[in-house]
């Protein structure tokens, strides 16, 4: 992202909030307006930037063990896919071989037709091409389920597009803003100031007896 696009931005979200402010009853921008209004219960300050809370860590996180997930589940549908046609081809070849059987027991039986055995074999060939007809289906029914949840998993690798995206924004936000308000002088050197002042809405505030104090010990 280049400044002219990180500009660009920031003058867009200023045109909204002033159309906004000149129109609050606009349907267009009253769920918009909605957002930026905040709740009197709504928790302040956020949580201090630890480990557990940086968002952008987290979202690396998610990016990565879901790029990790998404690749073992590839494997694994992968794996069923080729089962399923070791399956298929295996079924295949059973039924070519029971087909001959079965042939060679019709030529017996039609050479020796009072020969109750050559039917019985003939019938117990016909069923286990039946049945290898119908695991064939199943086979190729479990590979193209297959097929169809590798498609759906691609979507995952949109939304870590995504994510990838944002964090990128957040970055470069977050660069720009450290720049904006970037000091000549290092914090370490700045003049420390009171945590609370006269007019704060708090009793904890610095009196004459403090000054006095830190003028006594600047002094020292």
């Amino acid at each position: 992202m280049t400044q002219e696009d990180l500009d660009s931005m920031m003058a867009s979200d200023i045109e909204i909030d002033e159309e906004i402010a000149e129109n609050p009853d606009n349907e267009d921008f009253g769920e918009a307006a909605e957002d930026f209004k905040v709740s009197p219960e709504q928790k302040w300050p956020p949580p201090p930037p630890t480990q557990e809370h940086k968002v952008v860590h987290q979202l690396d996180e998610v990016t990565k063990d879901s790029e990790e997930n998404a690749g073992q589940i590839f494997d694994v549908l992968e794996e069923v896919s080729n089962g399923a046609m070791d399956v298929e081809d295996g079924a295949g070849k059973i039924s070519d071989d029971i087909e001959s059987i079965k042939e060679t027991f019709s030529k017996l039986s039609e050479s020796f037709p009072n020969i109750e055995t050559f039917k019985e074999q003939i019938a117990k060939c016909e069923n286990i091409i039946a049945n290898s007809s119908k695991l064939t289906d199943v086979a190729q029914n479990l590979n193209d389920q297959s097929m169809m949840a590798m498609d759906a998993m691609q979507y995952q690798d949109i939304h870590r597009q995504k994510i990838e995206r944002v964090i990128n924004v957040m970055r470069s936000l977050s660069k720009y803003m450290s720049s904006l308000f970037e000091g000549k002088i290092d914090d370490e050197k700045r003049v420390s100031s009171a945590t609370h002042i006269a007019g704060d809405s708090t009793e904890d505030v610095v009196d004459e007896d403090d000054i006095e104090a830190l003028i006594a010990a600047f002094g020292k």
